[in-house]
């Protein structure tokens, strides 16, 4: 036990040092319009490049972080980076949607909006719609009214939200009832197996006709053939991102991307 904490107070150091000597940096996953095969948008994904361990996913580093204020700083860079990027883009000619993860544990900090209102403002070429907060559906969100009343202050702040991983949790009537989020992500769980399992295919029709009767829109995620694109396409998804339209990229390389 003394071996582990020991471990986990090293690997709590390292990930301070990586933040504070830039080791860490931002991967883009196009989402397009599954209708019209436009790029209407992106979702961050960080990386860590580790000097002896190479390029990092999230799943390698994130996890033992959960519910500390090392989630909240990692939060923090990535809405600091994500909102450089989009005004980099911006300058550039090319107006998008970009999206990032945000912990429950983050989004339930003191002051949350109050801090992201004074991130925005270091950007004033950056207009509204073009930043949006992605909340797990899973996570632990402990007062729904709170959390209700930082969305609508991010909202007024031109801050659209998305509801992630929808369907995978315990509450997600009463989450799509009460939260004000613009759009439910259909989770990859669901989209792996609608062409083989029935029941998969139901709910994923479910989910669509519920963001249908809520006025929401939806994003599939994990699309990954062409199957899986033109069956969720013809159930009437908007939006879609997976490996079969494009993996995650360095942000040069999204500037110059094209869908197929």
């Amino acid at each position: 036990m003394d071996l582990r904490a020991r471990n986990y107070n090293e690997f709590l150091k390292n990930i301070r040092y990586g933040l504070d000597n830039n080791q860490f940096e931002l991967y883009f996953q196009p989402k397009i319009n599954l209708h019209t095969k436009q790029l209407v948008g992106a979702e961050v994904l960080i990386r860590w490049r580790h000097p002896e361990r190479g390029l990092l996913s999230p799943i390698e580093f994130l996890r033992p972080i959960e519910n500390t204020d090392l989630d909240i700083e990692i939060g923090n860079w990535v809405i600091a980076a994500a909102l450089v990027q989009i005004n980099h883009w911006h300058c550039a000619g090319l107006d998008i949607e970009i999206s990032i993860n945000i912990s429950a544990y983050h989004l339930e900090s003191p002051r949350f909006a109050e801090k992201l209102r004074q991130q925005l403002t270091q950007y004033p070429n950056i207009k509204p719609g073009k930043l949006q907060i992605e909340i797990l559906e899973t996570a632990a969100l402990n007062d729904l009214s709170i959390v209700c009343e930082i969305i609508e202050e991010c909202r007024e702040l031109g801050v659209g939200f998305a509801l992630d991983d929808f369907g995978t949790g315990y509450s997600s009537l009463s989450y799509l009832s009460k939260l004000p989020v613009d759009l439910l992500k259909i989770d990859q769980s669901f989209v792996r197996d609608i062409l083989e399992d029935k029941g998969e295919k139901a709910i994923v029709q479910g989910i669509i006709a519920l963001t249908e009767a809520f006025d929401r829109q939806t994003v599939a995620e994990g699309i990954e053939t062409e199957d899986h694109y033109r069956a969720l396409r013809n159930m009437g998804c908007q939006i879609g991102q997976g490996y079969a339209i494009a993996g995650p990229m360095p942000a040069d390389e999204l500037r110059n991307w094209q869908p197929k």
